[in-house]
């Protein structure tokens, strides 16, 4: 049941930060690189939630996808912090 939760809460935010991480990063111009990125997280975001059923314990569990999550949002922010990414609107 903790695995459960773990891909069920936290699968959706790590996928978020990778696809940021991912689509903020690549070279090209933000509106043609965006779409595809996109397409490719749902897939990405049932492999991530799948993963959570390969550690030993729920309490694994959380402690991989939380620190991976928080890991991937800290990155997000630093990147941004120090200029080599931008959020554009």
């Amino acid at each position: 049941m903790a695995k459960a939760l773990a891909a069920a809460l936290l699968g959706l935010p790590l996928t978020t930060a990778v696809i940021g991480l991912l689509t903020l990063s690549w070279p090209g111009r933000p509106e043609i690189i965006t779409l595809p990125w996109l397409l490719l997280s749902f897939p990405l975001w049932i492999g991530i939630m799948s993963l959570c059923f390969v550690a030993r314990s729920g309490a694994r569990a959380w402690m991989w996808m939380g620190g991976a999550t928080v890991i991937g949002y800290g990155l997000l922010h630093a990147l941004k912090t120090v200029g080599w990414i931008a959020v554009t609107s």
